[in-house]
């Protein structure tokens, strides 16, 4: 079988603005066929389908990009390990997603429509299959974490540390999905803020919103020799370690923890680029990390810490919106450029920056990780 980009694009294109009905029927057509199947999901399933939706749309676009294709189903596939998914449950799946598109793309479908999606969702299952495969003797499919500091920096922002029973490789800017006792079976993904330790330990960057389960309680709810569950590192956001260029990093909020994590790496690795780090929140009580940074700053001269805040007219430092404080300096278009936080904070710097000359190949970018 071949690959048909071209049709799978054009028939998804017709079912992208119908995304909501579209996962709600997804997952009643699965769960209907293959009742057993139900089990394995959260019992409220809003945060699940928005999942789906993103992983297929990123499955979608990606079709004429193998190379970054095969690296994001590889990793999907490593991840599934965690929830019990075995080669099986890939069949009731894709039989339900062929429903779906055949369904909300009736207008356009045909049978070489219907050929090029059996063919890239074979294409993709094998990946992942064979990626949970071969980890499965390698890897666990997930990983033990006692908590061994809790820091209750806001009120909405907790700072936490963990030490993972069994050693848990993973590369700066990546972040892992977290389980806490009390909500089996709902997982949440949360940055690692720090570079690897000798002790393995790993800090997560935490803030709770409004009706985050898991967020809510790994702030209010847990404690030093609490026992969390975690999934395999994930992310593509890593530092590009054979660059000899400058750095600029653009923290909105927890957006930090991998940024920090990356500049940790930088630190160790010996090389020494200036790096220049804009650290935005709405206000200065929300700049959570703010003495460490200073703390880091004052150990590696090459860095240089900008806060920014922009819902506090009366804060003494500079105000301002993350993506239009960017633009108050020199070009960035000789730096290496890392952004991470919230979704339209990110985009928009990203607009911004390639507007000022920054080649978007230079530019590594992120969604905060943790509930939205």
């Amino acid at each position: 079988m071949s690959l048909n980009p071209r049709l799978v694009k054009e028939s998804f294109s017709v079912v992208e603005p119908m995304a909501d009905k579209a996962t709600a029927y997804f997952y009643g057509r699965l769960f209907a066929e293959n009742p057993h199947l139900r089990g394995m999901f959260p019992p409220a399933m809003d945060v699940q389908r928005d999942r789906l939706f993103g992983a297929l749309t990123r499955i979608v676009w990606s079709l004429d990009s193998p190379d970054s294709l095969a690296a994001f189903l590889g990793q999907l596939g490593r991840d599934h390990r965690k929830y019990g998914v075995i080669a099986e449950h890939y069949t009731a799946v894709g039989n339900a997603l062929l429903a779906t598109i055949r369904r909300f793309a009736a207008d356009v479908w045909n049978h070489e429509i219907e050929a090029a999606w059996v063919s890239a969702y074979t294409a993709a299952a094998n990946l992942m299959i064979e990626s949970a495969e071969s980890d499965a003797g390698v890897s666990p499919a997930w990983w033990l974490a006692e908590v061994i500091d809790h820091e209750l920096r806001h009120r909405d922002i907790a700072v936490l540390t963990l030490r993972p029973t069994q050693r848990l490789p993973f590369t700066p800017g990546q972040y892992v999905n977290v389980q806490t006792p009390r909500w089996p079976r709902v997982w949440r993904t949360f940055s690692i803020a720090n570079a690897p330790r000798p002790d393995n330990t790993l800090t997560l960057h935490v803030r709770s919103v409004p009706g985050g389960w898991v967020s809510t309680t790994l702030i209010r709810h847990t404690r030093v020799g609490d026992t969390l569950m975690l999934g395999p590192p994930m992310g593509t956001m890593a530092l590009r370690e054979h660059s000899v260029r400058d750095m600029l990093c653009v923290a909105g909020g927890t957006g930090l923890a991998p940024l920090k994590a990356i500049i940790e790496s930088v630190i160790a690795s010996g090389r020494r680029p200036n790096i220049h780090l804009l650290y935005g929140a709405r206000t200065a009580e929300e700049l959570y990390d703010l003495p460490d940074l200073i703390r880091m700053e004052s150990s590696f001269p090459w860095l240089r810490v900008l806060p920014v805040v922009s819902d506090q007219p009366a804060y003494d430092g500079m105000r301002g919106r993350l993506p239009e404080v960017t633009q108050r300096f020199h070009s960035w278009a000789e730096h290496d450029v890392y952004v991470c936080g919230p979704p339209l904070m990110v985009n928009e710097t990203v607009r911004r920056l390639q507007i000022d000359g920054v080649p978007l190949a230079r530019i590594h970018r992120d969604v905060a990780h943790g509930e939205r």
